[in-house]
Parts: C-alpha cells; sequence; structure tokens
C-alpha cells in the first residue's frame, strides 16, 4: 500500500500485481512503465525487474491492515484482468476488496471483455459491492467505445470511465449505468494534445445526464505548467462513497491472517521484456516489497 500519490482521483495505491503490457494507443506512453523501468536492475528495489508481469502475494492482506478508510486504485501499476493473471488470482484480490468494505476501491482495466465475463460469474461476489468501483479507460473511439460496451453489460453496481489520455474528440457519449467519468491529457515527454472543445463536450454531456464529472489534468511536456482547471475552475466530483464500521485492529488482524498464503511472487510466462538485466529469470525472489 502506498499512503502517498499524485493521481488526483485517489488516496492511495495498492498493487497485489506489478507490471503490464501494451493492449491500444492510449499505453504508447504509460507513466507506470515508465516508473518502473527506470529501476530494472536496481537489486533490491521493488521494480528491480522493471514492468515485467508478475504477482505479489505478499501484498493482498494490505487493506485489510490499513484502518482508515481510503479510496484505494487497485493495481495502479497493472491491470488486474491482464490475460497472464491466473482467475484465482484474481479472485483473492476481489475477495479482499470485499472484506475490506470500510474502504473504496476503485479498479480499472483495458481488458473489459475479461473483466465484463468475471464479473458476471466468477466475480458475482464482488460485482453487486458499492464500495468497489469497476472502470474501463477510453482514450479513442475505436477502442474506448467497447470498452464501455462491455463495461454496461456488467452486473456492477458502480461503473466508472477513465478517459485518460483523450486523444480525439469522442462525440456522443453513451452514459447509460455509468456513475462517474474522469478526464484527462496526457502527460510527459512525447505527450498527445488535448483539445479543449473535447473535454468541453464530454464535462456537458455528463452535467446533462447528471454524472460525476472529473477533471484531472490538461497535461503536457510539464503537467503542472496547465493545471486542471478547466474554465476557470476545479471539477472534482465523486459517487456517493459507501460508510461502512471499521473493525477493531484484533478484528481487522484476523481478517488479514485469512488471506491464504500464496507462492513467492512470479513473473508470469510470456511478460518479461528483453533486458541484458533479465536475461533468463524465470522467478522473482529477494527483499521484502517496498511501500510502491
Amino acid at each position: 500500500m502506498s499512503l502517498g500519490t499524485s493521481i488526483e482521483w485517489t488516496e492511495a495505491t495498492w498493487n497485489p500485481v506489478r507490471g503490464c503490457t501494451k493492449v491500444s494507443p492510449g499505453c504508447k506512453h504509460c507513466y507506470a512503465e515508465t516508473f518502473a523501468e527506470r529501476f530494472r536492475g536496481v537489486k533490491g528495489h521493488p521494480y528491480e525487474q522493471g514492468f515485467d508481469l508478475r504477482l505479489v502475494p505478499e501484498k493482498l492482506g494490505e487493506p485489510l491492515k490499513w484502518r482508515t478508510p481510503k479510496m484505494i486504485f487497485a493495481n495502479s501499476m497493472s491491470d488486474l484482468f491482464h490475460e497472464s493473471i491466473p482467475d484465482d488470482y484474481i479472485s483473492a484480490v476481489a475477495r479482499v476488496m470485499v472484506s475490506a468494505s470500510w474502504h473504496t476501491f476503485q479498479v480499472l482495466t483495458k481488458r473489459s471483455t475479461r473483466m465484463r465475463d468475471l464479473l458476471s460469474t466468477t466475480l458475482r461476489f464482488a460485482a453487486t459491492q458499492s464500495h468497489i468501483w469497476w472502470g474501463v479507460s477510453v482514450e479513442d473511439r475505436q477502442y474506448g467505445f467497447p470498452r464501455v460496451n462491455d463495461l454496461q453489460s456488467a452486473p456492477a453496481a458502480v461503473r466508472f470511465l477513465s478517459i485518460e489520455p483523450l486523444l480525439e474528440e469522442l462525440g456522443s457519449l453513451d452514459l447509460e449505468g455509468i456513475n462517474w467519468v474522469i478526464v484527462g491529457g496526457e502527460s510527459g515527454p512525447g505527450a498527445r494534445p488535448l483539445k479543449k472543445e473535447w473535454v468541453l463536450s464530454i464535462r456537458d454531456q455528463c452535467l446533462q445526464a447528471a454524472v460525476p464529472f472529473f477533471f484531472k489534468q490538461w497535461g503536457g511536456v510539464h503537467r503542472s505548467v496547465r493545471g486542471r482547471q478547466l474554465d476557470g475552475r476545479a471539477y472534482d466530483q465523486f459517487p456517493s462513497r459507501v460508510v461502512s464500521p471499521v473493525p477493531t485492529p484484533e478484528q481487522c488482524n484476523a481478517l488479514a491472517a485469512k488471506v491464504e498464503p500464496a507462492p513467492r511472487r512470479t513473473r508470469l510466462a510470456g511478460t518479461r521484456r528483453p533486458s541484458p538485466n533479465a536475461a533468463g529469470l524465470s522467478s522473482v525472489s529477494g527483499p521484502s516489497e517496498k511501500s510502491i
């Protein structure tokens, strides 16, 4: 668990999985990959293996030990529904989220078909929990709109769209069954431009549909220069959050103890990036994980 995060729409991050692979244009300048690859080969660092996809089962119980209610972005450094993550591990993550009901969890994916299918079957027990918000990334019409359709077909209690990085005019959005919309531009080196009229169109549609709207940033190479105000004001709207009683420290420890032990965190087959520092590795061992 990481208490400090620069992501404006959450309060903490939790990464029982790390690493990912690219699936669409929105992944081109992935912030998580850029961060992780800086530390490839740095012995003892949580990202010693860079952005290679791997499970981190020792992180599973963390939210159960954190008693202060938080909005938690689950897998900010990965995608929970990546095709190489086993169903039973995804279920283990979902069971922790269900148990830690005093928190609000935000789950975001680009693998919307798998999320829809699992929420309709194996993860049905978690889909209907109002403290777990299920979202999809939307960067353009070609890749984003099918994800929206998948999300709308899933039996989720709370659904949200992360329209970031917004790469083109989306036109008319189908917001039926959508409970929250985040919009933002791309940031960092090579950032693709965001046009104001694209953002205003989405904002106006959200206002008309009474959907909470959150404008994250204009982006750019130096995102702080342009800030995050739209027409002279900040848009920081959220869906209503569920308030649940917080267990005692003893109860929290007991819940954490129920998380089944799992094998050492393992890099998943076929997801390793070529690197002279990582050649030939098939599993990860070493010091305990840090906060990321």
